[in-house]
């Protein structure tokens, strides 16, 4: 039985043209494409990681069921594993794949506002909070303890893969991603003689999660990877490992530490 796929591109010009090579292609190969209203096998993104981060919000509802196909036409392409002009292997691998695929962990974030609402959503990359205006201040919890009262510019909170993001750029740890883990990092956070954090990024396991109460948020912008909002007045914030994981088909998938040295280092190309 063939498969059924759901192409999601960004509005660019090389973008626009592979979305109708490949939807010929398929069409030829009588693959059916289906629209968002239907759960399809797979998903195939085409653009670059901003274009597949959208994609997953779009199509939270399908990540247990469906399998995520990236083809790059952006800058970075740290989630896209094919290239603008492997169309014919992409659909090759379509017709010929197996039930495997290679999974991630998402980050579980639930947004608990001053009026008693709560926003849940799912990262593949990170959760962040930071001041707009001035010190942003949070106590810091670990399952349910107290661990400290944060001051500084804003914390981040990242899965594995996006370990590679924001992450890092603070300072943070690369952790591969069959470590079910998250990952807490500070934005300059303040250390002297009267306010003091562990200035050190946090690993915890699937079993804990973090918590932060922030105090005064209305000046504050929340992100869930490439989305963002201002003027939440916020009571707290809980992030844990996701019971759901990404999918990703495994007819073409790179290693995740091929991903990072081609994204940051280079040399392999270079050789």
């Amino acid at each position: 039985m063939k498969p059924t796929v759901l192409i999601y591109s960004n509005t660019k010009p090389q973008s626009q043209s592979i979305k109708t090579e490949l939807t010929n292609k398929l069409n030829k190969h009588q693959i059916e494409i289906v629209d968002e209203r239907e759960q399809p096998d797979f998903i195939i993104s085409i653009g670059g990681d901003g274009t597949f981060l959208s994609a997953f919000h779009h199509f939270e509802q399908y990540i247990e069921h469906s399998r995520f196909v990236g083809i790059h036409t952006g800058h970075l392409g740290f989630y896209t594993d094919w290239l603008s002009d492997e169309v014919d292997a992409v659909v090759d691998g379509l017709l010929n794949a197996s039930d495997q695929s290679v999974s991630y962990p998402l980050l579980n974030v639930e947004i608990y506002l001053e009026d008693g609402r709560c926003k849940k959503m799912l990262a593949l990359n990170e959760f962040s909070i930071r001041s707009t205006m001035g010190t942003m201040v949070s106590d810091v919890y670990i399952k349910d303890h107290f661990f400290e009262t944060f001051r500084g510019d804003g914390i981040s909170i990242s899965t594995p893969t996006g370990s590679t993001g924001l992450n890092k750029s603070l300072g943070g740890a690369v952790i591969h991603p069959r470590l079910d883990a998250i990952q807490m990092t500070e934005m300059a956070s303040i250390n002297n003689r009267v306010y003091r954090t562990l200035s050190s990024p946090i690993i915890i396991p699937s079993d804990e999660w973090f918590t932060l109460k922030p105090e005064n948020t209305q000046s504050a912008i929340l992100s869930v990877d490439n989305q963002s909002w201002l003027n939440y007045e916020v009571s707290k914030v809980t992030c844990q490992v996701a019971k759901q994981r990404i999918q990703f088909a495994s007819f073409k998938h790179t290693h995740f530490w091929d991903r990072v040295e081609n994204a940051f280092i280079g040399r392999k190309q270079s050789l």
